[in-house]
């Protein structure tokens, strides 16, 4: 039993300016933690009990599903990163930084590298393996907003889990005793959840999921299908092919000026052509330099990361600048098409533009466009030298890639990602052992990542309402709140003592409100700080030889006979594993 007077909680009735989201704004008010500066958080002794929890939930899990415990350090040499060829691709997100003897170190987001180190000096022999090692750890991410507390801070706490194996059967195997133990943790949290595919990202591989709590605040869309369940986030997600169109020629091409029209909306009202019927140009530029001419069609966004999975040697790509598009285009941005392109360029097209005819589009010159596009007839050089690839992003209603049914699109919040990395690290770092020929091999890996701090914040994201947080039981800082209503009154002062003790006797956590304070302040912050069952001892009530108990959930109130208080609350808390 914890006494609320001795311990450290601090709330709040104002909101952070700064707090975007109602997981952020509620983490603050009701005292679980403090801004140090942007995307850096204190865990104060609320959060961090409820941290503690979820850590303890998923070392269970890890620990079941085989995996190993170890502690690697946060700060890593950069000769390990331009090993493995991610010191440069990595990003501005890396944080460098160098010691007293100039030496280059990061500050790691995530530990790759420095487990494929430590295995590669271990392990020989395919006898050896497989295993699976985790830990939980704080990493940091530069990143250039952070924000939504600590669901994008720069420092945050996550599980990252490696395994190693001799053969991608084995890596299967480990890969679905891992999907399963991410199930169990977010079931035992008591969260709504999805799994969805995903990219792979800065981390690489062949293939990877992500863990989704669904919630409307989610920073990330999902895309899903309710009749056979695919799921993908919206940076993976695919779509049904696109339908053919009719075989007919269109008339003779046609140049139509179109001054100082240079967005889809302006140029479908000028021509009467509805964006469907337009075909878009948008000029990038790699970090070497290349020119990347992408086409979509006009009432579809382009998908970056498709864009950029597509261009795989380019560390990044970036919209080219206005001189670079006059380079390739001979006209200002706005205006650029695929007809009478100038000069070398990657060339990229969309599958939803590959069946059009008679389409409008840019001319490369400036204040014009053309209609009556046809790819064979018109623009040939293009349509022949360019890659057709999957480039737009998926939305509302497209259908589904499996079963063709309408999509639907939900927001998300990111809390696990699992990998199979295959050779990717293991090769570049020499990581191998050698197989039963005695042939020497790279091992192959898998990742796992979980964010702690993240998962926490999900969970109230789903579960709040106006005047606070509402715990799941196993996430909760507290089981149970007494609520010792007129602490100045002895007999009742003393009756919720001894109830807060003999529940902290029988293996609760007990937290006794025991302050001096008006019973609407109390109420407030119990309401605010949200643990799932509540007793109150005090007041009318236990004039009349009653104790009131309700859960956070309802707030339903049921006043017991203070004999009975104890048993009662014992049945609320079972009720709620």
């Amino acid at each position: 039993m914890i006494r609320w007077s001795s311990w450290y909680i601090h709330t709040t009735r104002e909101i952070p300016a700064d707090a975007e989201v109602v997981s952020h704004q509620l983490m603050v008010r009701a005292g679980m933690t403090r801004k140090v500066a942007a995307g850096i958080y204190s865990y104060l002794p609320l959060g961090w009990r409820s941290l503690r929890k979820l850590m303890d939930i998923v070392r269970r899990e890890m620990d079941a599903a085989g995996a190993v415990e170890l502690a690697m350090p946060a700060v890593q040499p950069a000769e390990l990163w331009v090993e493995s060829g991610r010191w440069q691709k990595y990003g501005k997100e890396l944080l460098r930084i160098r010691d007293r003897h100039d030496r280059e170190f990061c500050f790691g987001p995530t530990h790759e590298e420095v487990v494929t180190d430590i295995v590669r000096r271990d392990v020989k022999s395919y006898r050896q393996l497989p295993f699976n090692l985790y830990q939980i750890q704080t990493k940091f991410r530069d990143e250039i907003r952070p924000r939504f507390g600590w669901m994008r801070g720069r420092e945050f706490l996550m599980k990252d889990a490696y395994s190693f194996h001799a053969a991608p059967e084995s890596l299967d195997a480990t890969y679905e005793a891992m999907d399963a133990a991410y199930r169990r943790v977010f079931e035992a949290c008591r969260l709504e959840y999805t799994v969805v595919e995903a990219d792979t990202g800065t981390i690489g591989g062949s293939s990877s999921h992500e863990f989704m709590v669904t919630a409307a605040t989610g920073e990330s869309a999902v895309v899903h299908c309710p009749a056979c369940g695919y799921g993908a986030n919206q940076e993976k997600a695919e779509r049904a092919a696109w339908p053919s169109v009719g075989a007919a020629a269109p008339p003779p091409l046609e140049r139509v000026p179109t001054p100082g029209r240079t967005t889809i909306a302006d140029v479908s009202a000028l021509l009467g052509v509805p964006a469907d019927g337009l075909v878009k140009t948008l000029i990038y530029e790699t970090d070497r330099g290349e020119l990347v001419v992408a086409v979509v069609r006009g009432d579809r966004e382009i998908n970056e990361v498709k864009l950029q999975n597509a261009v795989p040697d380019a560390l990044h790509l970036r919209l080219a600048p206005e001189e670079r598009v006059r380079e390739i285009t001979g006209a200002p941005a706005g205006f650029a098409g695929p007809v009478g392109l100038r000069g070398a360029a990657i060339l990229l097209a969309d599958l939803s533009t590959r069946e059009m005819r008679g389409f409008a589009c840019g001319a490369n010159e400036a204040d014009a466009h053309l209609v009556n596009v046809d790819w064979q007839r018109d623009a040939a050089a293009f349509a022949g030298a360019a890659r057709w690839l999957d480039l737009v992003t998926v939305g509302e209603g497209d259908p589904c890639p499996r079963c063709g049914e309408a999509l639907a699109v939900v927001r998300g919040i990111e809390v696990g990602h699992i990998f199979k990395l295959g050779d990717r690290y293991s090769r570049a770092m020499q990581c191998t052992f050698t197989d039963e020929a005695g042939a020497e091999q790279p091992m192959i890996m898998g990742c796992y990542g979980l964010g702690i701090g993240r998962t926490l914040a999900a969970a109230i994201e789903q579960n709040h309402d106006a005047d606070g947080i509402i715990w799941p039981l196993p996430l909760a800082p507290f089981s149970v709140l007494v609520v010792s209503l007129t602490p100045k009154d002895p007999e009742s002062a003393r009756a919720a003592e001894a109830l807060a003790t003999s529940l902290g006797a029988r293996g609760l956590d007990v937290l006794l409100d025991d302050r001096d304070e008006r019973p609407g302040v109390k109420f407030k912050d119990a309401d605010l700080i949200g643990i799932p069952v509540r007793a109150v001892v005090g007041g009318k009530s236990f004039a009349a030889g009653s104790i009131e108990l309700s859960l956070r959930r309802d707030r339903e109130k049921v006043a017991v006979p203070v004999g009975e208080a104890e048993a009662r609350l014992l049945d609320l808390v079972d009720r709620l594993r």
